[in-house]
Protein backbone atom coordinates (compact mmCIF):
# COMPACT_ATOMS: atom_id res chain seq x y z
CA UNK A 1 0.00 0.00 0.00
CA UNK A 2 1.67 3.52 -1.18
CA UNK A 3 1.20 5.71 1.75
CA UNK A 4 1.12 9.58 0.98
CA UNK A 5 1.97 12.32 3.36
CA UNK A 6 -0.15 15.67 3.06
CA UNK A 7 1.57 18.68 4.48
CA UNK A 8 0.43 21.45 5.41
CA UNK A 9 0.52 24.89 7.75
CA UNK A 10 -1.74 27.94 9.39
CA UNK A 11 -0.88 29.67 6.04
CA UNK A 12 -1.41 26.49 3.67
CA UNK A 13 -4.71 28.01 2.38
CA UNK A 14 -2.69 30.83 1.35
CA UNK A 15 0.13 29.43 -0.40
CA UNK A 16 -1.32 26.56 -2.00
CA UNK A 17 -4.62 24.36 -1.55
CA UNK A 18 -3.95 23.47 2.07
CA UNK A 19 -6.47 24.46 4.79
CA UNK A 20 -7.27 21.73 6.95
CA UNK A 21 -10.67 20.88 5.65
CA UNK A 22 -9.27 20.76 2.22
CA UNK A 23 -6.80 18.67 3.27
CA UNK A 24 -8.81 16.16 4.72
CA UNK A 25 -10.94 16.06 1.68
CA UNK A 26 -7.66 15.05 -0.56
CA UNK A 27 -6.68 12.98 2.42
CA UNK A 28 -10.14 11.38 1.85
CA UNK A 29 -9.36 11.05 -1.77
CA UNK A 30 -6.37 8.81 -1.35
CA UNK A 31 -7.60 6.66 0.97
CA UNK A 32 -10.48 5.74 -1.18
CA UNK A 33 -8.37 4.51 -3.77
CA UNK A 34 -6.58 2.40 -1.93
CA UNK A 35 -3.71 4.15 -0.67
CA UNK A 36 -2.92 5.46 2.85
CA UNK A 37 -2.34 9.41 3.55
CA UNK A 38 -1.42 11.03 6.91
CA UNK A 39 -1.82 14.61 7.15
CA UNK A 40 1.58 16.67 8.95
CA UNK A 41 0.30 19.87 10.36
CA UNK A 42 3.66 22.28 10.81
CA UNK A 43 3.71 25.45 12.49
CA UNK A 44 7.81 25.79 11.89
CA UNK A 45 10.70 24.53 10.17
CA UNK A 46 11.76 22.45 12.65
CA UNK A 47 7.84 20.80 12.96
CA UNK A 48 8.48 20.06 9.23
CA UNK A 49 11.77 17.97 10.07
CA UNK A 50 10.28 16.44 12.78
CA UNK A 51 7.69 15.22 10.35
CA UNK A 52 9.96 13.81 7.84
CA UNK A 53 11.87 12.26 10.29
CA UNK A 54 9.11 10.18 12.43
CA UNK A 55 6.56 9.57 9.68
CA UNK A 56 6.30 7.03 6.98
CA UNK A 57 5.80 7.43 3.32
CA UNK A 58 6.14 6.89 -0.31
CA UNK A 59 5.20 10.89 -1.54
CA UNK A 60 4.93 13.78 -0.38
CA UNK A 61 2.62 16.69 -1.51
CA UNK A 62 2.98 19.47 0.04
CA UNK A 63 0.31 22.65 0.45
CA UNK A 64 3.33 25.11 1.34
CA UNK A 65 6.12 26.90 -0.81
CA UNK A 66 8.07 27.25 2.99
CA UNK A 67 6.86 27.21 6.51
CA UNK A 68 6.30 31.07 7.46
CA UNK A 69 4.35 32.80 10.39
CA UNK A 70 2.94 35.04 7.97
CA UNK A 71 -0.53 33.44 6.76
CA UNK A 72 -1.93 36.34 4.75
CA UNK A 73 1.15 36.37 2.07
CA UNK A 74 3.73 33.87 0.21
CA UNK A 75 6.87 36.93 -0.11
CA UNK A 76 9.87 35.05 -1.25
CA UNK A 77 11.28 34.58 2.17
CA UNK A 78 14.20 36.28 3.74
CA UNK A 79 17.58 35.57 5.05
CA UNK A 80 17.94 32.77 2.48
CA UNK A 81 15.53 30.48 3.92
CA UNK A 82 14.50 27.32 2.57
CA UNK A 83 11.17 26.56 1.43
CA UNK A 84 9.89 22.54 1.78
CA UNK A 85 10.53 21.91 -1.90
CA UNK A 86 14.36 22.77 -0.98
CA UNK A 87 14.17 20.94 2.08
CA UNK A 88 12.95 17.31 0.08
CA UNK A 89 15.45 17.88 -2.92
CA UNK A 90 18.05 17.83 -0.70
CA UNK A 91 17.01 14.45 1.33
CA UNK A 92 15.61 13.31 -2.08
CA UNK A 93 12.46 12.67 -0.67
CA UNK A 94 9.67 12.23 -3.80
CA UNK A 95 7.03 14.85 -4.36
CA UNK A 96 4.53 15.75 -5.80
CA UNK A 97 4.99 19.22 -7.81
CA UNK A 98 7.90 21.37 -9.53
CA UNK A 99 11.33 21.24 -7.61
CA UNK A 100 12.64 24.19 -5.55
CA UNK A 101 14.04 25.78 -8.14
CA UNK A 102 11.32 26.10 -10.19
CA UNK A 103 8.78 26.67 -7.35
CA UNK A 104 10.93 29.67 -6.77
CA UNK A 105 10.97 30.69 -10.34
CA UNK A 106 7.07 30.83 -10.56
CA UNK A 107 6.34 32.42 -7.37
CA UNK A 108 8.60 35.31 -8.31
CA UNK A 109 6.83 36.31 -11.35
CA UNK A 110 9.41 38.48 -12.80
CA UNK A 111 11.41 35.62 -13.41
CA UNK A 112 8.33 33.40 -14.62
CA UNK A 113 7.91 36.34 -17.83
CA UNK A 114 11.90 36.62 -18.32
CA UNK A 115 12.31 32.51 -18.72
CA UNK A 116 8.59 32.45 -20.76
CA UNK A 117 9.94 35.22 -22.75
CA UNK A 118 13.57 33.82 -23.72
CA UNK A 119 11.07 30.91 -25.01
CA UNK A 120 9.56 32.82 -26.77
CA UNK A 121 6.10 32.65 -25.13
CA UNK A 122 3.36 35.06 -25.44
CA UNK A 123 3.95 37.60 -21.97
CA UNK A 124 2.59 41.16 -21.40
CA UNK A 125 5.45 43.71 -21.09
CA UNK A 126 7.04 43.75 -17.74
CA UNK A 127 8.97 45.92 -15.45
CA UNK A 128 9.90 45.43 -11.78
CA UNK A 129 10.26 47.86 -9.16
CA UNK A 130 12.02 47.98 -6.20
CA UNK A 131 11.56 50.78 -3.41
CA UNK A 132 13.48 53.90 -4.09
CA UNK A 133 13.70 53.49 -8.06
CA UNK A 134 12.46 55.56 -10.95
CA UNK A 135 9.24 54.42 -12.36
CA UNK A 136 9.12 53.15 -15.82
CA UNK A 137 7.90 55.14 -18.91
CA UNK A 138 5.27 53.10 -20.16
CA UNK A 139 2.14 52.99 -22.63
CA UNK A 140 -0.88 52.92 -19.97
CA UNK A 141 -3.33 51.53 -19.26
CA UNK A 142 -1.03 49.48 -16.85
CA UNK A 143 -1.25 46.77 -14.19
CA UNK A 144 0.23 46.88 -10.57
CA UNK A 145 0.52 44.02 -8.28
CA UNK A 146 2.92 42.28 -5.87
CA UNK A 147 5.95 40.37 -7.26
CA UNK A 148 5.74 37.48 -5.67
CA UNK A 149 2.04 36.67 -4.63
CA UNK A 150 -0.19 34.46 -5.80
CA UNK A 151 -4.35 34.34 -5.52
CA UNK A 152 -4.97 37.87 -6.42
CA UNK A 153 -3.20 38.93 -3.50
CA UNK A 154 -2.60 42.85 -3.46
CA UNK A 155 -5.21 43.65 -6.71
CA UNK A 156 -8.10 45.88 -6.61
CA UNK A 157 -9.31 48.11 -9.46
CA UNK A 158 -6.61 50.36 -8.41
CA UNK A 159 -4.41 48.09 -9.79
CA UNK A 160 -5.45 49.67 -13.06
CA UNK A 161 -3.40 53.15 -13.31
CA UNK A 162 -4.20 55.39 -16.64
CA UNK A 163 -1.67 58.07 -15.39
CA UNK A 164 1.65 58.37 -13.50
CA UNK A 165 -0.14 59.87 -10.63
CA UNK A 166 -1.90 56.48 -10.33
CA UNK A 167 1.06 54.15 -10.96
CA UNK A 168 2.87 56.23 -8.07
CA UNK A 169 1.15 55.72 -5.86
CA UNK A 170 -0.45 52.26 -6.34
CA UNK A 171 3.40 51.08 -6.64
CA UNK A 172 3.88 52.94 -3.89
CA UNK A 173 0.74 51.02 -2.13
CA UNK A 174 2.57 47.95 -2.89
CA UNK A 175 6.08 48.64 -1.10
CA UNK A 176 4.50 49.46 2.13
CA UNK A 177 1.66 46.99 2.11
CA UNK A 178 3.56 44.00 1.28
CA UNK A 179 7.34 44.51 1.45
CA UNK A 180 7.86 43.75 -1.75
CA UNK A 181 8.79 44.59 -5.34
CA UNK A 182 5.69 46.13 -7.73
CA UNK A 183 5.61 44.34 -10.92
CA UNK A 184 3.68 46.73 -13.67
CA UNK A 185 2.91 44.94 -16.30
CA UNK A 186 0.76 45.85 -19.73
CA UNK A 187 -2.94 45.67 -19.03
CA UNK A 188 -4.86 42.82 -20.51
CA UNK A 189 -8.61 43.73 -21.24
CA UNK A 190 -9.31 40.80 -22.88
CA UNK A 191 -10.83 37.07 -21.30
CA UNK A 192 -9.04 35.50 -19.04
CA UNK A 193 -8.70 31.96 -19.51
CA UNK A 194 -7.12 28.90 -17.54
CA UNK A 195 -4.96 25.58 -18.42
CA UNK A 196 -4.61 23.11 -16.37
CA UNK A 197 -1.46 20.73 -17.22
CA UNK A 198 -2.27 17.27 -15.39
CA UNK A 199 0.61 14.47 -14.95
CA UNK A 200 3.28 13.67 -17.09
CA UNK A 201 4.41 11.65 -19.78
CA UNK A 202 1.18 9.11 -20.73
CA UNK A 203 -0.26 10.55 -17.50
CA UNK A 204 -0.18 14.36 -19.21
CA UNK A 205 -2.84 16.56 -20.07
CA UNK A 206 -3.69 20.08 -21.01
CA UNK A 207 -7.18 21.04 -19.27
CA UNK A 208 -8.46 24.36 -20.96
CA UNK A 209 -10.99 26.60 -19.73
CA UNK A 210 -12.68 30.19 -19.58
CA UNK A 211 -12.69 32.28 -16.95
CA UNK A 212 -16.70 33.37 -16.03
CA UNK A 213 -17.64 36.00 -13.62
CA UNK A 214 -21.13 37.39 -12.62
CA UNK A 215 -20.54 40.70 -14.27
CA UNK A 216 -22.01 42.69 -10.65
CA UNK A 217 -19.41 41.60 -8.80
CA UNK A 218 -16.60 43.64 -10.85
CA UNK A 219 -15.90 46.87 -9.42
CA UNK A 220 -14.57 49.38 -12.97
CA UNK A 221 -12.69 46.75 -14.28
CA UNK A 222 -13.10 43.35 -15.30
CA UNK A 223 -10.35 41.87 -12.70
CA UNK A 224 -9.97 38.73 -10.43
CA UNK A 225 -9.75 40.30 -7.14
CA UNK A 226 -8.85 38.66 -4.09
CA UNK A 227 -12.21 38.86 -2.69
CA UNK A 228 -13.23 36.76 -6.03
CA UNK A 229 -10.80 33.91 -5.79
CA UNK A 230 -11.46 30.40 -3.92
CA UNK A 231 -15.31 31.52 -2.81
CA UNK A 232 -16.94 29.99 -5.86
CA UNK A 233 -17.56 33.60 -7.24
CA UNK A 234 -15.65 32.13 -10.12
CA UNK A 235 -16.60 29.50 -12.99
CA UNK A 236 -15.04 27.48 -15.68
CA UNK A 237 -16.66 26.94 -18.89
CA UNK A 238 -15.85 25.60 -22.19
CA UNK A 239 -12.93 27.61 -24.04
CA UNK A 240 -14.59 27.28 -27.52
CA UNK A 241 -12.13 27.35 -30.40
CA UNK A 242 -9.28 29.09 -28.60
CA UNK A 243 -8.54 26.08 -26.55
CA UNK A 244 -5.93 24.99 -29.40
CA UNK A 245 -4.11 27.69 -29.00
CA UNK A 246 -4.47 27.77 -25.00
CA UNK A 247 -2.92 24.62 -25.18
CA UNK A 248 -0.15 25.03 -27.64
CA UNK A 249 1.42 28.06 -25.36
CA UNK A 250 0.55 26.19 -22.22
CA UNK A 251 2.55 23.14 -23.85
CA UNK A 252 5.66 25.53 -24.42
CA UNK A 253 5.12 27.41 -20.86
CA UNK A 254 5.27 24.35 -18.81
CA UNK A 255 8.66 23.11 -21.11
CA UNK A 256 10.85 26.23 -20.59
CA UNK A 257 9.93 26.33 -17.24
CA UNK A 258 10.08 22.37 -16.11
CA UNK A 259 6.80 22.09 -14.27
CA UNK A 260 5.47 18.86 -13.67
CA UNK A 261 2.20 16.77 -11.93
CA UNK A 262 -0.39 19.35 -11.38
CA UNK A 263 0.39 23.17 -12.43
CA UNK A 264 -1.88 25.57 -13.75
CA UNK A 265 -1.69 28.60 -16.39
CA UNK A 266 -3.55 31.87 -16.68
CA UNK A 267 -3.72 34.41 -19.20
CA UNK A 268 -5.11 37.02 -20.54
CA UNK A 269 -6.50 38.33 -24.52
CA UNK A 270 -4.62 41.86 -25.16
CA UNK A 271 -6.18 44.41 -26.98
CA UNK A 272 -5.56 42.92 -30.31
CA UNK A 273 -6.83 39.36 -28.96
CA UNK A 274 -3.90 38.08 -28.79
CA UNK A 275 -3.37 34.92 -25.70
CA UNK A 276 -0.32 36.15 -23.22
CA UNK A 277 0.08 34.28 -19.83
CA UNK A 278 -0.39 36.52 -16.40
CA UNK A 279 0.59 33.57 -13.96
CA UNK A 280 1.74 29.83 -13.53
CA UNK A 281 0.60 28.63 -10.52
CA UNK A 282 2.67 25.65 -9.16
CA UNK A 283 0.15 24.45 -6.27
CA UNK A 284 -3.24 25.02 -7.46
CA UNK A 285 -5.59 25.22 -5.62
CA UNK A 286 -7.90 22.02 -4.63
CA UNK A 287 -10.97 23.29 -3.33
CA UNK A 288 -14.17 20.94 -4.18
CA UNK A 289 -16.01 22.93 -6.74
CA UNK A 290 -14.62 25.74 -6.26
CA UNK A 291 -11.36 25.97 -7.35
CA UNK A 292 -10.20 25.89 -10.86
CA UNK A 293 -8.42 22.38 -10.92
CA UNK A 294 -11.90 20.71 -9.70
CA UNK A 295 -13.83 22.25 -11.95
CA UNK A 296 -12.08 21.63 -15.15
CA UNK A 297 -11.44 18.39 -14.52
CA UNK A 298 -14.29 18.19 -14.34
CA UNK A 299 -15.42 20.41 -17.36
CA UNK A 300 -13.66 17.51 -19.24
CA UNK A 301 -13.68 14.06 -17.38
CA UNK A 302 -17.51 14.74 -16.00
CA UNK A 303 -18.87 11.31 -14.60
CA UNK A 304 -22.15 10.28 -13.92
CA UNK A 305 -22.18 10.15 -9.67
CA UNK A 306 -21.03 14.40 -10.09
CA UNK A 307 -17.88 16.23 -8.57
CA UNK A 308 -17.23 14.54 -5.84
CA UNK A 309 -16.20 11.33 -7.90
CA UNK A 310 -14.64 14.08 -10.42
CA UNK A 311 -12.90 15.18 -7.37
CA UNK A 312 -11.52 12.18 -6.22
CA UNK A 313 -10.40 11.05 -9.78
CA UNK A 314 -8.43 14.01 -9.97
CA UNK A 315 -6.43 13.51 -6.85
CA UNK A 316 -5.81 10.23 -7.80
CA UNK A 317 -4.86 10.91 -11.19
CA UNK A 318 -2.16 13.43 -9.52
CA UNK A 319 -0.78 11.35 -6.86
CA UNK A 320 -0.90 7.93 -9.60
CA UNK A 321 1.67 10.25 -12.22
CA UNK A 322 3.59 11.19 -9.78
CA UNK A 323 4.32 7.66 -8.31
CA UNK A 324 5.03 6.30 -11.79
CA UNK A 325 7.35 9.61 -12.43
CA UNK A 326 9.49 7.78 -9.24
CA UNK A 327 8.91 4.57 -10.64
CA UNK A 328 7.22 3.82 -6.83
CA UNK A 329 4.11 2.48 -8.45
Amino acid sequence: MHRILLITSPGGDAQGWGNMAVTQEIAKAIRGSGKSSDIAFVSDMDGLIQKLDSCKFDLVWSALYHVTENEATIGMGGNGEEWVADILDKRRIPYIGPDAATMKALIHKTATHNLLGKAGVPIPYHYQIEQGHPLPDLVFPAFVKPTYESRSVGISDNSVVNTVEELEAQVGFIHKNYNQPALVEEYLPGQEYTVLMLGNGAYQEFLPGMITVDPKLFGRYPILKASLRGVGATRIQPAGEISEKLIDVTVKAMKALNCRDHVRADMRLDSQGNVKIIEVNGIPGLKPAKSWAPQLYTLHHASEKGEMEDYRSLINHIVNSALVRYGIA
